[in-house]
């Protein structure tokens, strides 16, 4: 049954002056909050490794943000942001990073009312790795559109590979809520250490902590860590803004989580750790893929309201085994698949136990989610944060929750 939950239950004060608007000097600076057993206690992080037990599975994504805010500006002088959500043709990332003439991506258009027939140019930059792009335009054409959204192909010359086009000419999609334009500490801050496949609007920030001293220290303890993609999308930014939860409509993302992985998770040494919700939302999201191969026989994408619609008899070592028959009889090293997944009280946990997460806005889904992992007691957490000087949001502190 889906849950009925009202978002007014997940509100709480949160003025301007307490959201991080730049990161500290030092990202391992920040405030740590431990929540065990309805107990709240405060550290600093780089503290973190000596929290955590010997032999725990720690989980980051690796996703990398890409600078997807592209300005143009039209012969009238009006300007028409772009920020690339997803590609469409090639429909691949990785596909359509490496392109060097053309592609297609669905697109958040910025004064979009503005924007007719017309063929948008851009001049490209000259770069010292890309000197036959000096002179060059990157050209935006509007294929179709639906309201603030819509399908634009983007033209180049020079041969570079979209990826580079970006670096040269977007703009790193920084959190509106920070009420700024991009600067040049996001380029280096609003990105993890270990960042490594290009796809990300938004950053899991719950990386953004990790140094690599703290990294050594991790691996110092004999934890283990472990890598999954999950390319973060705009929809993180939406704020549910139906009464009901039951009426919020989650994005889908995609995710990529090797087989390795996946057989390490039948038989964790320890605890498994997601760094990030994001981190949370994929792993969770294998017990669903896993029923799909059992009951059909291959994976299918994880739908928003799966995990409440029924009860499933399966446990979770079947459903990973599941998988892991299904990869290795297909010949594939990894499993690709998107998910819908929300993630609200009474949610059935199975595989993470335990989170490092920062402190998320109100009424959102990531507050429910962080409702759902603590047995709904977020308030003490939220109260003990509000009222001990800790800094919320992308930018701000952290927090390393246990389930309850």
């Amino acid at each position: 049954m889906i849950p009925q939950i009202q978002i007014k239950d997940f509100d709480y004060g949160l003025s301007d002056g307490r959201i991080a608007k730049y990161p500290l000097p030092e990202r391992d600076a920040s405030k740590l909050l431990v929540y065990r057993d309805g107990q709240v206690s405060e550290h600093v992080f780089r503290d973190l490794p000596s929290l955590l037990p010997q032999r725990a599975l720690m989980v980051f994504n690796d996703t990398k943000v890409v600078p997807a805010r592209l300005f143009f500006r039209r012969g009238t002088g009006a300007l028409i942001e772009i920020f690339c959500l997803e590609p469409v043709d090639p429909a691949e990332y990785n596909t359509a990073f490496a392109a060097t003439a053309s592609c297609t991506w669905k697109c958040v258009i910025g004064n979009a009312k503005r924007w007719k027939e017309d063929v948008l140019s851009y001049d490209i930059p000259q770069d010292a790795q890309h000197r036959e792009l000096a002179g060059m335009q990157l050209q935006a054409r509007l294929l179709s559109r639906d309201g603030r959204t819509g399908a634009v192909r983007f033209d180049w010359q020079g041969g570079a590979p979209f990826s580079r086009v970006l670096d040269l000419c977007g703009r790193v999609p920084i959190p509106p809520y920070l009420n700024r334009e991009t600067e040049a500490i996001d380029l280096e801050r609003y990105q993890t250490l270990y960042a490594h496949i290009r796809g990300s609007v938004a950053a899991p920030t719950a990386g953004l902590h990790f140094t690599q001293a703290v990294l050594d220290a991790i691996d110092a303890r004999g934890i283990d860590r472990e890598t999954v993609c999950l390319h973060v999308g705009a929809g993180t930014f939406l704020p549910v803004k139906s009464e009901s939860v039951a009426d919020h409509p989650m994005h889908r993302e995609p995710f990529v989580v090797s087989l390795d992985l996946l057989r390490r998770l039948l038989d964790p040494a320890g605890p498994v750790i997601a760094v990030g919700t994001t981190s949370v939302r994929t792993l969770e999201s294998l017990y669903y893929a896993g029923v799909c191969c059992i009951e059909k026989g291959a994976p299918e994408d994880i739908g928003q309201w799966d995990p409440y619609l029924r009860d499933y008899p399966y446990d979770t070592r079947e459903a990973l085994e599941a998988l892991v028959r299904y990869l290795e009889s297909t010949g594939r090293d990894a499993l690709t698949l998107g998910t819908r997944i929300i993630i609200v009280p009474g949610f059935r946990f199975r595989l993470v136990e335990r989170m490092v997460t920062n402190f998320h806005q109100p009424q959102s889904t990531l507050l429910l989610l962080i409702s759902a992992f603590v047995g709904g007691d977020w308030r003490t957490i939220y109260d003990y944060a509000l009222s001990h000087g800790f800094r919320f949001l992308s930018y701000g502190d952290s927090s390393l929750l246990y389930r309850r």
